[in-house]
């Protein structure tokens, strides 16, 4: 799972920097400030959740387990339930898409226990 883990880190971190440039170069001024700060924020999680991908990928050799391997999912999903919700909300205007965040933020709080949990154990 490590690979595996790395690659979907890797693509995130790529993705999330070319959201953020999106974001940057081409909503604004075409964004209210309040919908582009959405999607800021979208960026922001994306990019640190990214690099959790990353150390789960390292975790994984160190402390191989299903905790850890849980903590890799659970960041993914966590991306795209949360910053995809943001995403799709700053995009559409579409207020009733943040119903959906707070699953996200749940998911990426599970991941990084999980991860303590992984090390905890291991």
């Amino acid at each position: 799972m490590d690979r595996a883990f790395f690659i979907m880190g890797a693509a995130l971190a790529a993705l999330g920097v070319a959201a953020g440039a999106f974001g940057a170069h081409t909503l604004r001024g075409r964004l209210t400030q309040d919908l582009l700060t959405v999607f800021e924020t979208g960026v922001r999680y994306h990019l640190i959740h990214a690099l959790g991908l990353l150390s789960v990928a390292w975790a994984t050799t160190r402390w191989p387990g299903p905790a850890v391997n849980a903590a890799g999912w659970l960041f993914l999903l966590g991306t795209l339930l949360f910053s995809g919700s943001l995403y799709a909300l700053s995009l559409s205007g579409v207020r009733v898409l943040g119903a959906i965040t707070p699953l996200g933020g749940v998911a990426f709080i599970a991941g990084w226990l999980a991860l303590v949990w992984a090390v905890w154990q291991g």
